[in-house]
């Protein structure tokens, strides 16, 4: 108990009982707040201080551990001091005896959580909606109930000098690669680092290129999505307090695909997957290429449109790339200022901000109304792209490309747009190409890829995981006499 007291002291949350039992001294010491009170009254204390229930402290040892008493079934022994502190922080209850080295931890956790409720950031129409909690037990179990299979495996590391963190990872085993696996478990290992305080600690630390712009891993709150991509061969890594794991390997394509795409009917889903990737290139380059012609090539736009740009530009004393970035950086403050205000009011500041201040903008002279036309467009493109991480990377290439396009025009944009593609095909994720299925080319992998495929032709997992069972469908053909047969 001194022990305790020295390890814990100025920690007013843990509790420390002194009590006699069967004439032995012996003390309880838990984590006040974490702990099931009541049930541990029920359950434990009761017969520890129950008269004639043992007749010395080795038998009522013996008695809290029989496998009859339901308080006792998830109940340890153990005699290392370090460990039984860190089990006390994990919310155990700590019970030992004056007398013998033995003490008995038994796992009452309880605390407040938040409930399981509906995507915030990954709606669908159909399909399951429920979403990961920053609890992982419950996270882990939601995973388990899709995959009810032996093969799942679920692995535990505790990273994080002083958080000591929970992370599981998560694989099905004899549809994952082994080298896969050992390869995420060293790259974990070699994190040192003082605390996990969300999943983004891990995802810097084991990212094949830190410095890219590009995510290489995917982050998602949907367990549907992670079980679909555990039956891919893929990893998942959970942390404890975060409700969005880690999926590793990916592509690019990835990011542009959404969960919906596999609830609906293939021929919707493949119009839309085409509609993201023009879009995707709308956002990313259609300043650029407006800054670009009405600077460099004027003669490229038909002669009653130019008559229009140039009579809306006459009063703006400000070049088009000038322009484009105020517009721009406007744009982005209100879309971030409407994320972090209140929701009953952060839609409003970001739909009456842009009509106000555009408005306002182009009534003083500041920007011509072809400028906002446009910057309002590319807006409202990115929303299109379903992954927030891709979704922001876009944003961020799209101002040097307007610099190189106020410089050097359509040859400036294609310069940004061939260093972008050379930095995707130098890009890997856990030694997968970032730009697989399409470089290097892989057939029988773009069935899901650019479009989706009917989920009947859809009978491989994707090779570039490298999965060690490829098949995951069998449809038998129907054929006359079957019924008889």
């Amino acid at each position: 108990m001194k022990w305790f007291k020295d390890t814990f002291q100025q920690c007013s949350d843990i509790t420390f009982h002194e009590l006699t039992a069967n004439q032995t001294r012996c003390g309880i010491v838990y984590l006040n707040g974490m702990v099931d009170q009541q049930l541990f009254d029920e359950q434990v204390l009761k017969y520890i201080v129950s008269e004639g229930f043992a007749s010395s402290h080795q038998e009522l040892i013996h008695k809290l551990l029989d496998l009859k008493m339901v308080s006792s079934m998830s109940s340890s022994v153990l005699t290392d001091m370090k460990q039984a502190s860190q089990l006390v922080l994990e919310g155990n209850i700590l019970i030992f005896f004056k007398g013998d080295c033995r003490m008995l931890a038994f796992p009452l956790t309880s605390f407040e959580k938040r409930t399981i409720s509906e995507p915030a950031n990954e709606n669908v129409i159909r399909g399951p909606r429920e979403s990961f909690v920053e609890d992982i037990d419950t996270n882990l179990t939601m995973i388990r109930r899709i995959i009810k299979s032996p093969a799942l495996k679920m692995e535990q590391q505790l990273i994080g000098s002083y958080t000591k963190t929970k992370v599981i990872i998560c694989y099905i085993d004899g549809i994952c690669k082994a080298e896969l696996v050992e390869e995420v478990k060293q790259r974990l290992n070699r994190i040192q680092i003082d605390g996990i305080l969300g999943i983004n600690y891990l995802e810097e630390c084991i990212d094949d290129y830190p410095l890219s712009p590009f995510p290489q891993s995917q982050k998602t709150e949907r367990p549907d999505v992670v079980a679909a991509a555990l039956l891919e061969g893929r990893v998942g890594i959970l942390a404890d307090g975060t409700p969005n794991p880690l999926l590793v390997p990916v592509n690019f394509f990835m990011f542009l695909q959404s969960a919906e795409d596999y609830y609906e009917r293939y021929i919707s889903a493949s119009f839309i997957r085409l509609l993201r990737i023009i879009f995707l290139f709308f956002s990313l380059l259609t300043p650029s290429f407006y800054i670009a012609i009405t600077t460099f090539h004027p003669v490229m736009i038909p002669a009653d449109l130019l008559v229009s740009i140039a009579a809306a530009r006459d009063n703006v004393p400000f070049p088009g790339i000038i322009e484009a970035f105020i517009m721009e950086i406007a744009f982005e403050a209100l879309r971030e200022a409407g994320i972090r205000t209140p929701k009953a009011i952060g839609q409003a500041i970001s739909i009456l901000g842009a009509i106000v201040i555009g408005q306002a903008a182009v009534q003083a002279g500041i920007v011509s109304a072809p400028m906002v036309i446009i910057v309002s467009l590319t807006g409202i493109a990115s929303f299109i792209i379903p992954n927030f991480d891709l979704g922001f990377t876009i944003r961020l290439l799209r101002f040097p490309i307007m610099i190189l396009s106020a410089t050097f025009g359509i040859f400036g944009l294609m310069i940004g747009c061939l260093l972008i593609y050379i930095h995707l095909v130098h890009l890997s994720s856990f030694g997968t190409p970032y730009l697989t299925p399409i470089a290097p080319l892989r057939g029988s992998d773009l069935k899901d890829t650019l479009v989706r495929a009917p989920r009947w032709l859809m009978n491989h997992r994707p090779s570039f995981v490298g999965t060690s069972d490829s098949v995951r469908t069998h449809i038998k053909e129907s054929r006359d006499g079957d019924d008889e047969d």
